[in-house]
């Protein structure tokens, strides 16, 4: 079955929409999925994300509208949400897509890679001209836990000016220090600051975790992201999913060397026991 979403507000039942690269449609801001106009569903990449932390392989997330709620800004949220409802461990074996050659995109001074690996891990570089965030970079073998506990709660970030461009010209109507790292100038606006000195390239990791997350199931592979986006980030996929020599399918069950997923299952699928979402 996959994850998928269902817009709950449409006629007819609502629209399913599948949470795969291929059916990605705008990621400029955030990652858009969609089936056709009019059907399709925002800022998927930190309930993504969560998904992917929480090792959840199947389930129909039912959205009232056409945006994932954005919560705090984290994946958090949905990672406690997860937790309280529960996962059910089903019969089928987790699959994993196995990179097994070195893929990349660039777009100037801004790369994403996928590398063979044995497990799951990221590493991420960011560089800004602001005294605040500057240049940051991390590296994260995302074994069990380590998601939950050093990437989920890292929140989206961005700059006062920018926020105001948007909001003259009508979007990001949403965004709040609520929901936003904001940065002015050399000050953070929020009033309890960051969560980590280096919150910023956290979340840019979250963010890639759950992009990548649209492959179908968990990666066998190494991603390094140089300044990256949701836009490489999709190119990425469909570069490696463009040449089926890039990757193979296999068998959790099968792999003998250590957790390929960032979530708590190993061996067996996963499904979300309430997955809906006002």
């Amino acid at each position: 079955m996959g994850i998928s979403f269902r817009r709950t507000d449409l006629a007819g039942g609502g629209a399913v929409i599948p949470a795969s690269f291929d059916c990605v449609c705008d990621s400029r801001l955030c990652t858009t999925v969609g089936v056709e106009k009019g059907k399709t569903i925002a800022t998927i990449e930190h309930l993504m994300a969560a998904l992917a932390g929480a090792g959840i392989d199947n389930t129909v997330i039912e959205v009232g509208g056409p945006e994932v709620p954005v919560m705090d800004g984290s994946a958090a949220p949905f990672m406690f949400l997860i937790d309280c409802a529960g996962v059910v461990e089903q019969e089928a074996p987790r699959k994993a897509i196995r990179v097994l050659k070195p893929v990349s995109v660039v777009d100037g001074d801004k790369s994403a890679s996928l590398l063979p690996d044995d497990g799951f891990s990221i590493d991420f570089h960011i560089e800004f001209e602001n005294a605040v965030v500057g240049t940051q970079t991390m590296s994260v073998d995302l074994t069990d836990g380590v998601f939950k506990n050093e990437i989920s709660r890292a929140r989206t970030f961005g700059f006062l000016h920018e926020a105001e461009a948007l909001w003259a010209a009508g979007l990001a109507k949403g965004a709040s220090l609520d929901n936003a790292v904001v940065v002015s100038g050399d000050k953070i606006m929020n009033e309890d600051g960051l969560r980590f000195d280096d919150e910023c390239v956290r979340h840019k990791i979250l963010d890639a975790v759950g992009d990548l997350y649209l492959a179908g199931g968990p990666i066998m592979g190494h991603y390094s992201g140089m300044r990256s986006s949701h836009a490489m980030n999709n190119a990425l996929l469909r570069a490696v999913f463009a040449d089926p020599s890039n990757y193979e399918i296999v068998d959790m069950n099968a792999v003998v060397s250590r957790p390929a997923s960032v979530g708590a299952s190993w061996a067996k699928q996963t499904v979300a026991a309430s997955p809906a979402i006002a």
